[in-house]
């Protein structure tokens, strides 16, 4: 099933990918779709941690949202696909909202690799950045993705070197405030978001997009290629 990824990495690239366990917060828009590309990419072991139902709202952009999952728990439903593409794979799956009652149970049970943060909760991307910093693991955040129309802006950086994006100026002060100063990478858009109300406006293809180019930093960065 990999033999098209063989042509561009070698065997013990892939062994890495297949050895690495990936810890991944949200499995919305960004998440659904970072979590499908990875398995495709050869990740087999993946802990997918959300507390949310498949609603239709979700239908324009979420890889778990069809007519037929709707009021679904979005991790089972997430679970079912992965193991389609590939049925070796092992998926653990916590049904929870992640925030300061429960991290350490994950943290300190469960052999973490890779933390991939897709989350829309502040409050929980700040545990997950501390977490992986305590305990030197390799990790991503997305920033915002709603109220946007262009994937071509999207971009993968240092948290310090972000601007635009108004939920990276809300975790650069955190940060500063915190006295954080190890590199925090995130994935981020230089568009300037949207605003018609008070509901947040959705594509399919921005939020996708970003998953897409969160599982390519995963993957590269755990073979050494970037």
């Amino acid at each position: 099933m990999f033999e098209r990824l063989k042509l561009l990495i070698n065997e013990d690239e892939l062994k890495k990918i297949e050895n690495t366990r990936v810890l991944l917060v949200g499995v919305g828009g960004v998440g659904g779709e970072c979590a499908i590309s990875l398995v495709r990419s050869g990740i087999k072991d993946i802990i997918l941690i959300d507390y949310d139902t498949v609603d239709i709202t979700n239908i324009n952009r979420q890889v778990v949202a069809y007519h037929s999952t709707i009021g679904k728990k979005k991790t089972e439903v997430l679970e079912k696909i992965l193991k389609d593409i590939n049925p070796l794979c092992n998926i653990k799956i916590y049904n929870m909202f992640l925030d300061e009652t429960n991290i350490d149970m994950v943290f300190n049970n469960e052999k973490i690799n890779f933390v991939i943060d897709c989350c829309d909760s502040i409050k929980t991307k700040k545990l997950l950045i501390l977490k992986s910093l305590e305990n030197n693991i390799n990790f991503i955040s997305s920033m915002g993705t709603g109220n946007k129309f262009d994937p071509s802006k999207l971009y993968i950086t240092d948290l310090k070197n972000t601007d635009i994006d108004p939920l990276a100026r809300i975790m650069r002060k955190w940060a500063k405030d915190e006295k954080i100063n190890k590199k925090i990478p995130v994935l981020c858009s230089k568009e300037i978001p949207s605003y018609k109300g008070d509901i947040v406006g959705s594509t399919s293809f921005v939020p996708n997009c970003a998953g897409l180019l969160i599982s390519s930093y995963v993957i590269r960065k755990i073979i050494n290629r970037l």
